[in-house]
């Protein structure tokens, strides 16, 4: 069926390729991996192989940020970005009165007891917390999930900015 010509070019392809391939990984490397050791060598004993980039100090001249506390960001919170934020939410809850997704519905979630929606498979973590879905409980799991309820099957990674945990919260809390 093939020739031995045909065979010889097919052959010649595969080395041809992989020897691309091999030559391709040794250059990548040395192209991408410049530095030695992880850090080390680089004047302080840095865990990161980040640089360390010096700054001035001003002498103190710059006033720190006032900290803003949680329950200040949620007298302050806005309904309609809440409503906004929800979205990030949708794909796994609804907010409909006993209408489970593959998270618990949150209808009247705001001071409802936790792991508490029938008929719900809550994971474990979920179920050993107690008390009620609370404005801090809900600041706490909505900032972090996996680190609030290790083993929780919620995938959501997290809203980082208070302020849009808060708005959230806000808006949860008039779905009654």
């Amino acid at each position: 069926m093939f020739d031995t010509m045909t065979l010889t070019k097919i052959t010649a392809g595969l080395c041809g390729s992989l020897l691309v391939f091999m030559l391709g990984g040794w250059v990548s490397e040395s192209l991408f991996h410049v530095g030695g050791g992880h850090g080390k060598g680089h004047g302080d004993d840095h865990a990161s192989g980040g640089y360390v980039i010096e700054v001035a100090e001003d002498g103190g001249s710059a006033e720190p940020e006032e900290e803003v506390s949680f329950e200040e960001l949620l007298a302050a919170a806005d309904v309609a970005k809440g409503e906004k934020t929800f979205g990030k939410c949708k794909a796994c809850h609804k907010l409909e009165d006993g209408a489970n997704g593959t998270g618990p519905h949150l209808f009247g979630v705001v001071n409802r007891d936790i792991a508490s929606v029938a008929g719900f498979g809550y994971s474990g973590a979920l179920e050993e917390l107690e008390g009620v879905w609370d404005n801090d409980h809900l600041n706490g799991f909505l900032e972090n999930p996996k680190g609030y309820a290790p083993g929780t099957k919620m995938a959501f990674a997290g809203l980082k900015k208070a302020q849009e945990r808060a708005d959230l919260i806000a808006y949860l809390d008039t779905i009654k």
